[in-house]
């Protein structure tokens, strides 16, 4: 289990440096250690988990994996429907503002042996993938990058980009729609190679779709909220194992909000099974996994799930709470 959540010996106390624009809505910020000292190594793909003075936890990718950073970067964009973390960043954060920063994590990782690599990435979701680019880039690996966006204005590190041969650049507003060839992408890619994409969800189910007769461990995807429907079946008992007390879980309700109304206090922050804070070792019983935190061989050996969106196969579950 992941309990990264509950373990606050981990956090380190950091400082807000710079802010600085990315592009349109998206703003790139700088933390550092309070006393500018050197920070954990995050590798490519990972990401930090920001606590927001206004209580709410937030994950972002790194842009940057260097050894020895004395500074982690992110950007972040602000989403229209923000439910308080983009909205929050963009508004209320300022230069100086000191926070509590979990160091890296990562669930997205770059196969560093693989002769080449295709990135593809749709908005804010190039942030991770402009970091593996940089990694492959360190260590003469072969590599492509197919990036959309609705227009150039929404597009990040578009400088370093143009003139660059191995990126190419899709623009909704100049095809006169969405348009990203993955079928084409897919055949043109040298045998052997590895694939990895992050965006917004119908990108991602298209990606996979493409990428079907590929091996499953050179499809790698991120993604930044669930694509399943939450389980909200309802009918089944959980045991909580530390006191033994049994809850009834009722229809079109989740395991968390079940908990959550019976004083039972579970981390939690995205609440869509993207962030994996909620999650929890499952004792006994078979979890409805609806999450994309866990990989496909951690659902199947069931010892965790998201109680915020997964529900139960069967009529009881037996939790490590």
């Amino acid at each position: 289990m992941n309990s990264r959540s509950n373990d606050k010996v981990s956090r380190l106390k950091m400082r807000l440096t710079a802010i600085r624009y990315g592009a349109r809505d998206v703003n790139m910020y700088d933390f550092s250690l309070l006393d500018g000292g050197e920070l954990p190594t995050g590798e490519a793909g990972a990401h930090i988990s920001l606590f927001l003075p206004n209580g709410l936890e937030r994950q972002y990718s790194l842009v940057h994996a260097e050894n020895s950073p004395t500074t982690y970067t992110i950007g972040v964009k602000l989403d229209a429907e923000s439910r308080g973390g983009s909205l929050y960043m963009h508004e209320k954060l300022s230069v100086g503002t000191i926070l509590d920063i979990e160091p890296p994590i990562n669930h997205f990782v770059l196969e560093t042996e693989a002769e080449h690599t295709v990135l593809v990435a749709g908005g804010i979701g190039v942030t991770p993938l402009y970091c593996m680019m940089e990694q492959l880039e360190r260590l003469n690996k072969g590599w492509e990058m197919h990036y959309s966006c609705r227009s150039r204005e929404d597009a990040l590190f578009l400088s370093q980009f143009e003139g660059d041969d191995r990126v190419h650049l899709y623009f909704d507003d100049e095809r006169n729609g969405a348009y990203l060839p993955l079928g084409d992408i897919v055949k043109s890619a040298p045998e052997g190679a590895h694939f990895y994409c992050c965006g917004p969800v119908p990108m991602l189910g298209a990606f996979e779709g493409s990428l079907v007769d590929h091996p499953t461990e050179k499809v790698h995807v991120e993604y930044f909220s669930a694509k399943d429907e939450a389980a909200l079946a309802g009918g089944y008992k959980i045991e909580l194992a530390l006191s033994g007390v049994e809850i009834e879980v009722e229809p079109g309700v989740s395991i968390l909000n079940t908990l959550l109304k019976h004083g039972i206090e579970v981390p939690f922050s995205c609440a869509e099974g993207a962030c994996g804070a909620c999650e929890v070792d499952v004792i006994e019983g078979e979890p409805d996994h609806r999450d994309v935190y866990l990989s496909e061989k951690e659902k199947a050996a069931n010892e965790s799930m998201m109680v915020c969106c997964s529900g139960s196969k069967g009529g009881r579950l037996v939790l490590d709470i």
